[in-house]
């Protein structure tokens, strides 16, 4: 098993029980990535990984669980983050991405896929503005659909464990 799935297990991130996810979807167990993320030893094993492994001018993340993971990822790699809103805001400059994207090559990283549907809007919000976005990656892939239906969009998905390996 790699190091990212053993802390995984250490930090407790798989819990067991009813679920419903945020696509919908019922499932006997959950992946609770965004609290594991608040031990720093964990969050800067992943980011240290992604920043070795990816070449890109801006990392992102989709509020909430993308955040951290893109600030520390930034931070390993020395270079520039951005966050795109979970949702729209009416004030303000009205910006759906908080960070300069515009010409730049992304990488989008999610804590966990399922659909792809987070990491799709994501990769929406950045082609958008204008910035080259192709690739997600994320911490847990639960190997439901989300490869696929980003493949669909021509988004490769790249994950640092998949839930097959971990279960």
């Amino acid at each position: 098993m790699n190091a990212i799935a053993d802390l995984l297990i250490r930090y407790k991130a798989i819990e067991f029980g009813d679920f419903t996810l945020a696509s919908g979807a019922k499932s006997r167990y959950y992946v609770d990535v965004k609290t594991a993320v608040t031990h720093p030893e964990f969050l800067e094993a992943i980011a240290r990984e992604i920043a070795k492994r990816y070449e890109f001018d801006v990392v992102a993340g989709v509020a909430v669980g993308g955040v951290p993971l893109a600030v520390a990822t930034a931070l390993a790699a020395q270079k520039p983050f951005a966050i795109i809103r979970a949702d729209e805001k009416d004030h303000g400059k009205k910006n759906p991405i908080i960070g300069e994207v515009k010409g730049k090559t992304i990488l989008l990283v999610e804590d966990v896929t399922t659909s792809g549907g987070s990491a799709l809007y994501g990769i929406t919000m950045l082609r958008n503005a204008g910035a080259r976005a192709d690739r997600v990656v994320t911490v847990v892939d639960r190997e439901q659909g989300a490869a696929a239906a980003l493949r669909a969009q021509a988004i490769d998905l790249f994950s640092l464990v998949r839930v097959s390996e971990i279960l």
